[in-house]
């Protein structure tokens, strides 16, 4: 019976054993003379994406930048997926965002528009007074509402609307350069300037970007209100929308504007960059953003600079703006998209960031600071100067409008009717009605 006993608890400890043995995990082999050491399990990396455009280097810089974080947080991988900004971002992307299919971040510039689709990452950011700080005039510009206070992302950079000038032209036609005398000329001096030079030169006299923002600086200079006193977009009457609007019209037609830019786009936002770039045009009505693509492809194949907005009765203004990176509220990764917001807004990234594509800082104190622009290009360096001066005199109407949640229908209203006076359908006053409508409908449709 003794001998039962003792049995039974040693079979039971036996069996314990061999499953606690078959369970245990094999030890690894040691590596053989010569051999590396078997490596550790990667870690599991979230991977976040982001929609972006190029106006120059930005999409270059940027990638530099991440890869540093890349290589201090291994937890999280950022991959940027760059389109062409029209049909990318400005057609594409909303489409994508409609139907709750777009990235982590992206790159956008219709503020407004879009911001029912921007994350608010004030509650995941270290420290949210930092962004109040250095982007709240910009954080406005992101609001679904008017008393808002989101965080949804930063400025990539600051923009301001201005014409550029190919000087060399201007030397080889022996025409004097009209601000170099004048603090004051007017879009009617600039354009007889220009015809001038092209007709000595056999270059394009005048080209200004498609866009109803572009046209927008212009307009407030010639007296454009856009708004009436209760605050909603009101263009018929408005004398001095019309007056610009005419000049247009009248610079198609007799062939001071490349016609191409504006009539042969297809229907959407088009850029007159590549003709400025090639030496064919003396005068270019865009932006600061361009500086950085300009020092790069022209550099010094000829002698460019910004020089200040032209004048009208309403003023020497350009339109304020800018790109923004900010996150999308479809993410499933919150915490991980502010990690990578927090990096490249500290200080000492964004500074790099500035310096390297020739951006105007879109954060305050580094424009405060001053930002160390790395370029030793003559053009490039009065260029940023210019534009910088340019912030000082921009309208208050100018920034109403930035600010105005519709003005992306406001602005693709008056660029699709004006062409259509520029094609012969419309006259410019049944152009003028039809954009009203527009706005109208696409205002009404977008508060359903």
């Amino acid at each position: 019976m003794a001998r039962s006993h003792v049995f039974m608890p040693m079979s039971i400890l036996l069996i314990l054993a061999l499953v606690l043995g078959a369970c245990a995990p094999v030890p690894a082999s040691p590596a053989a003379p010569g051999e590396a050491p078997a490596a550790a399990a990667p870690v599991s990396a979230v991977e976040l994406r982001i929609t972006w455009y190029d106006d120059g280097n930005e999409g270059a810089v940027l990638r530099d930048l991440l890869d540093r974080f890349e290589a201090a947080n291994p937890d999280i991988r950022v991959i940027i997926d760059t389109v062409p900004y029209a049909s990318g971002i400005l057609e594409t992307l909303p489409i994508q965002l409609e139907a709750g299919q777009g990235p982590d971040m992206a790159r956008v510039t219709q503020l407004g528009v879009l911001s029912k689709y921007m994350l608010d990452l004030r509650p995941y950011l270290s420290n949210p007074a930092y962004w109040e700080e250095n982007f709240g005039p910009f954080l406005k510009w992101m609001q679904t509402s008017p008393d808002g206070n989101a965080i949804p992302g930063f400025m990539t950079q600051l923009t301001v609307t201005g014409p550029f000038i190919n000087r060399t032209l201007f030397e080889q036609a022996g025409v004097a350069v009209p601000s170099d005398s004048s603090d004051r000329v007017t879009w009617q001096e600039w354009a007889a300037a220009a015809r001038q030079v092209a007709d000595a030169t056999g270059a394009f006299a005048l080209a200004m970007d498609r866009s109803g923002h572009r046209l927008a600086g212009p307009a407030i200079s010639m007296g454009a209100k856009y708004f009436n006193e209760e605050g909603y977009p009101s263009l018929v009457g408005d004398e001095g929308f019309k007056a610009m609007a005419q000049l247009m019209v009248d610079w198609h037609a007799d062939g001071t504007m490349i016609p191409e830019v504006w009539i042969g786009s297809g229907g959407s936002y088009q850029a007159a960059n590549e003709p400025f770039i090639n030496g064919q045009l003396v005068m270019y009505m865009s932006g600061s953003w361009q500086v950085g693509q300009f020092a790069e492809k022209i550099g010094d194949a000829f002698d460019w600079e910004a020089v200040p907005n032209p004048c009208g009765p309403g003023g020497c203004t350009g339109m304020p703006g800018g790109a923004a990176l900010v996150a999308i509220n479809t993410t499933k990764h919150p915490e991980a998209v502010a990690r990578v917001m927090e990096y490249l807004t500290s200080e000492e990234v964004m500074s790099e960031f500035y310096a390297r594509t020739l951006f105007i800082p879109g954060h305050l104190g580094l424009a405060a600071k001053g930002v160390d622009f790395q370029t030793d290009l003559p053009q490039a360096k009065k260029s940023l100067e210019v534009f910088a001066a340019e912030v000082g005199k921009l309208a208050p109407l100018a920034y109403d409008l930035q600010a105005y949640k519709y003005n992306t229908i406001l602005f693709n209203a008056t660029r699709d009717r004006l062409t259509q006076v520029f094609t012969g359908e419309l006259t410019l006053d049944e152009a003028i009605q039809k954009m009203q409508e527009d706005i109208d409908a696409g205002i009404a449709a977008a508060q359903k």
